[in-house]
């Protein structure tokens, strides 16, 4: 009988040998950092961002293929509750907002808090006009980034630490830190407010049940609400 303690927060289905998840996130992890060396001029912002996630996101495609495994093994499934998931996604949001500005008031001070919620106004009354074209390109790369940091990372690094809660922990740290890091490639306030946004998406992915879906929302929204600097 095997009576080895099971991490209840693990998901069993993603679960590969650590020396299979390490392959996989050697070739994952290089190819999400050396196709974002190419720059098409004439797609800008929005379209080269499109372009390294779709390609990064079909490796980690292939690599799950290989491994027997597809997307809804990692959460890419339909929610038991949509009121639940809203609700998860709308905790998710809001926790990341208030994050952002406790950091706004740390780093800035109380002064500049007020900047931040008047951005947030703007942005929002500004997207209602927006191209449709954009909103595609919006819900599309918030969709791919799910996929690839909290879907294929996360839980590669955890399979690769094995089935601990410490594995977990870890994983959900490392993925936050590689998300901010790649938005920025330095330690700015956009690297830790985005690495900030990995880690809470990170945790409500792994105790809300590691359903994809939640994230993918919240992540809308907030692609929503910075695409004006980008435009």
């Amino acid at each position: 009988m095997n009576n080895q303690k099971k991490n209840p927060l693990v998901n069993p289905a993603s679960q590969v040998k650590p020396i299979h998840a390490l392959i996989d996130l050697s070739i994952f992890l290089s190819v999400m950092f050396l196709i974002r060396e190419v720059h098409i001029e004439q797609i800008g912002f929005w379209g080269n961002g499109l372009l390294r996630s779709i390609s990064t996101v079909g490796v980690a495609t292939f690599l799950l293929y290989y491994r027997k495994q597809s997307w809804r093994d990692i959460g890419l499934i339909k929610p038991d509750n949509i009121w639940r998931m809203l609700g998860i996604a709308g905790i998710t949001f809001i926790s990341t907002i208030v994050c952002i500005i406790l950091y706004e008031i740390i780093s800035s001070g109380p002064e500049e808090t007020t900047g931040v919620v008047e951005e947030i106004t703007r942005v929002v009354e500004k997207s209602l006009a927006f191209q449709i074209f954009i909103v595609i390109i919006i819900w599309t790369e918030s969709l791919l980034e799910e996929l690839q940091d909290r879907g294929f990372s996360l839980n590669r690094f955890e399979s690769l630490f094995g089935n601990k809660l410490i594995s977990t922990i870890l994983a959900v740290l490392i993925q936050a830190v590689i998300f901010g890091f790649r938005h920025s490639y330095d330690l700015s306030d956009r690297s830790i407010t985005t690495g900030m946004i990995g880690l809470v998406f990170g945790i409500v992915y792994v105790v809300s049940g590691r359903n994809l879906w939640p994230l993918i929302i919240a992540h809308v929204i907030l692609n929503s609400m910075s695409i004006q600097n980008h435009l």
